[in-house]
């Protein structure tokens, strides 16, 4: 699956940190997740069996559910880890959609911050608390390697990025989707507490939804039976996301900087995170996850080629 395939019609390919995708000349695109994984913008040296179909299961399951809402790129998913949809220009941003103070704002705000891409936070947070409403703190799309920075509403349209037309439809398009998939999250017992859009622009201008959308990849879940009660007493919150990768990391001394030393990721580590992931593909979703027999990179090329 990390091999580029030899696909004809194929006009460009790309290959992001874990999703290599091909363009082709009818204006389609075949994005398939791989099985690589990464953190702090890095990737990691082994692969997880069935990250990929995770990952592009989860995403396919809500871009289905939220197309009604706003206007997306998938058409189809020819197999477990492939989607085929239509190509649209990225745009060079991330929507950080953030419902409850975790991760990176958190550690923004432990260092004594308290402004985060432009907007101002409340005194007397504790790490997980809910935000008195939904914030936006986008980061700019940066190349493989390199870590997306924060970047404030003011700079984008000052850099322009986009035009303000462009940003307000943005981030109307990213609240409902936010908005939709706490619900649909608040069914599963799950609290959406954050996420990422990513958006283009199709062949008429148009902006649509992109990539994938709440993933464990791209979003963190917390359990919503068990939230007020942690936090009442101080309690770390359990998440549904892959901080569980990150905290590993964290532990042995890899964050992302330069001179950090990977940490060996032994078969046992490897099995685990793909345990959880199949996991987190079945609370999330509701469905169970079907482990299947990898096809070969020509039964792959020509379930791609049927489809498009």
């Amino acid at each position: 699956m990390s091999d580029c395939l030899e696909i004809p019609g194929v006009k460009h390919f790309y290959r992001g940190k874990v999703r290599d995708v091909y363009f082709f000349e009818s204006g389609k695109v075949a994005m398939i997740a791989t099985d690589r994984i990464s953190a702090f913008d890095v990737i990691l040296p082994r692969s997880i069996p069935y990250k990929g179909a995770v990952l592009n299961g989860i995403a396919t399951h809500f871009l289905e559910a939220s197309k009604h809402l706003v206007p997306n790129w998938y058409i189809s998913s020819p197999l477990p880890f492939v989607s085929i949809g239509y190509a649209a220009e990225p745009i060079k941003i991330e929507m950080v959609v953030r419902g409850y103070l975790a991760g990176h704002a958190w550690r923004v705000y432990q260092a004594g911050s308290r402004e985060l891409c432009g907007i101002k936070l409340p005194e007397g947070l504790k790490e997980n608390d809910k935000l008195p409403e939904p914030i936006i703190t986008p980061t700019t799309k940066e190349a493989v390697g390199v870590h997306d920075q924060d970047i404030s509403a003011e700079e984008i349209l000052k850099r322009n990025i986009v035009t303000e037309k462009e940003w307000d439809t943005l981030v109307d398009y990213s609240f409902k989707l936010f908005e939709h998939g706490s619900q649909l999250a608040a069914n599963r017992g799950l609290i959406l507490v954050d996420t990422k859009y990513e958006f283009g622009k199709d062949k008429e201008g148009n902006l649509v939804l992109i990539d994938e959308i709440h993933t464990p990849d791209s979003s963190r879940y917390f359990y919503r039976h068990e939230y007020n009660e942690r936090q009442s007493k101080g309690l770390a919150q359990q998440q549904l996301s892959k901080e569980f990768v990150r905290q590993w990391l964290i532990e042995n001394g890899f964050q992302g900087r330069p001179g950090d030393k990977i940490p060996v990721m032994t078969d046992e580590k490897v099995l685990e995170i793909s345990e959880r992931y199949m996991l987190l593909y079945e609370m999330i979703t509701g469905k169970k996850f079907n482990r299947f027999a990898y096809p070969s990179q020509s039964e792959i090329v020509q379930k791609i080629l049927s489809s498009l």
